[in-house]
């Protein structure tokens, strides 16, 4: 059983900076791709930010320059450091993991709130 355990979500003002942690845990036999999505009140889920396994990045334009997205391979976990944050990155932030076990397939975490007030 594959688990993503997100942590790191909380209230902060504007221009103040986060980091978000999410930590794979159960059988794995390797991991490629990790990201992070997010989904406000009333709109789709997006991407925020991806990297591979060989460290290759991409970021949503509305973050680009403000968050970094970075994985520790021996830890299988992957993190979002979100820096100058807005009223507008205001979501549901869930960690992604392709994974490969027994099958491949696509993990969530159960989400973290991000709440950035004016």
């Amino acid at each position: 059983q594959v688990q993503l355990v997100e942590s790191g979500g909380g209230l902060v003002q504007a221009g103040g900076s986060l980091r978000l942690s999410c930590a794979a845990s159960g059988i794995i036999f390797s991991i490629n791709a990790m990201g992070w999505y997010r989904q406000a009140p009333g709109k789709q889920r997006e991407l925020v930010a991806v990297i591979t396994s060989v460290g290759s990045t991409n970021y949503a334009d509305s973050v680009k320059g403000r968050f970094t997205i970075s994985r520790d391979n021996a830890k299988n976990t992957v993190y979002l450091q979100m820096n100058s944050l807005k009223p507008e990155d205001t979501a549901v932030y869930y960690c992604n993991a392709r994974i490969q076990t027994f099958v491949g397939a696509d993990y969530w975490g159960q989400g973290t709130q991000v709440t950035v007030s004016s």
